[in-house]
């Protein structure tokens, strides 16, 4: 029976694990078809380059940074329990390579290939697992200090800080550093527009990206005995109000539309086990308006050049996020207890600190020592012939068709 119930453990976080290594893809098509023709083939190249460097990265340093756990035993240790341990690594190691995934988004067009590879392999062996640690696993004291202050531990069930808030506010400090795309801000105080160059694809990644958040917010359970139907159901409710408050508020826009299912997800992963379905509901309704206004914000009046808008999408949506497991978790509002506001408001701003202040690090240093973003030639070219040597469609730009 034991074996049994391992073995289907195993199954369960496998099959999460596969879901969320899925939302890769859909990360590679949301920017593909955000980005210009010219830098489509970058897209694609720098989420799978991302990926691999982020597994190398976290299985030597970033996971037992974060666990105490390596895996420098014979293979014979290695698959007791069914290698439930391995799966469970390699469940979560598709939520750290989703960092360098969301910040790829932001600094896209214009960042030089080599020195953001770099930036990854830092990112998911220290700067990640550090606040991962100190909120999945109690390292360094931070979560006792915070019950000890405020009532409950900081509660973020599958991420909504830990993997989104952080990988938003990193990719703020990097596109800060970069700057904008070249002629994106004219001098006589006007804005270029660079619309989608595929709203197919876009829509692809926005659905491959929803299909697989409910193996990273179901899954998250990691066990078969503690999985929750609500968790399922109170997603399915903020994806669908993100959906309904970005059509809306953005007036249609598809491009608006098909970020607001992850909007609302961004934002209810945190209290997704708590929530009541119409909290959730709530949660992401929110999210979808929130992500709409500050992407307009951000582009239009600010002129900060977040080219998929990963900070308004993840790094403020995941805000809310957090702070909303402490409203809708409540008893009062509906939701299952064991939250207070003032815990999740501390463990959001410990997380959005972590990450503004390690991001600008991480790109500060790298910026200084090799520079990270392409010549003027270069991004004139497009990042596809400048870095890859090839465009998307090499036969119809000969005009071989």
């Amino acid at each position: 029976m034991e074996s049994l119930q391992a073995g289907t453990d195993v199954l369960f976080i496998l099959s999460g694990a596969v879901m969320v290594l899925a939302m890769h893809a859909g990360f590679a098509f949301l920017e593909l078809g955000t980005v210009r023709a010219k830098n489509q083939v970058n897209a694609l190249s720098k989420i799978m380059s991302d990926f691999a460097i982020s597994t190398i990265a976290y299985f030597f340093i970033g996971y037992s940074l974060a666990y105490g756990v390596d895996f420098f035993t014979g293979a014979e240790a290695l698959q007791e329990k069914n290698g439930y341990a391995l799966v469970k690594f390699f469940f979560l190691l598709t939520f750290a390579a989703a960092i360098p995934a969301i910040v790829s988004g932001g600094i896209a067009e214009r960042a030089r290939f080599y020195p953001q590879l770099f930036a990854s392999f830092l990112i998911v062996g220290l700067l990640y697992p550090l606040f991962e640690g100190m909120i999945w696993n109690g390292n360094l004291g931070v979560q006792a200090f915070i019950e000890t202050t405020f009532g409950a531990p900081f509660h973020d069930f599958a991420g909504s800080v830990v993997v989104h808030a952080v990988g938003g506010w990193i990719a703020l400090a990097a596109v800060l550093l970069l700057g904008p795309r070249t002629g994106r801000y004219r001098h006589d105080g006007g804005m270029t527009a660079h619309p989608p160059s595929s709203i197919p694809f876009l829509s692809l990644g926005a659905w491959t990206l929803t299909v697989g958040w409910f193996g990273f917010n179901v899954m998250s359970a990691q066990t078969v005995e503690a999985v929750s139907g609500l968790v399922a159901v109170n997603s399915l409710m903020a994806m669908v109000g993100g959906i309904l408050a970005a059509l809306v508020v953005g007036r249609n826009d598809p491009g608006f539309l098909h970020n607001g299912p992850l909007a609302g997800l961004v934002a209810v992963c945190a209290g997704s086990d708590l929530m009541h379905p119409l909290g959730a509901l709530v949660t992401g309704g929110v999210a979808g308006a929130l992500f709409v206004y500050a992407f307009t914000l951000t582009q239009n009046k600010w002129k900060i050049d977040d080219v998929l808008g990963v900070w308004p999408l993840h790094g403020l949506c995941g805000l809310w996020g957090g702070i909303a497991a402490g409203i809708f978790g409540l008893q009062a509002l509906g939701g299952v207890g064991g939250v207070t506001l003032t815990a999740q408001l501390a463990g959001t701003s410990i997380g959005v600190l972590v990450a503004f202040a390690g991001g600008f690090a991480i790109y500060g240093l790298i910026k200084l020592a090799v520079g990270v973003r392409l010549t003027e030639e270069q991004e004139y070219l497009g990042a596809d012939l400048s870095i890859h040597k090839i465009t998307a469609q090499p036969d119809y730009n000969r005009g071989e068709v």
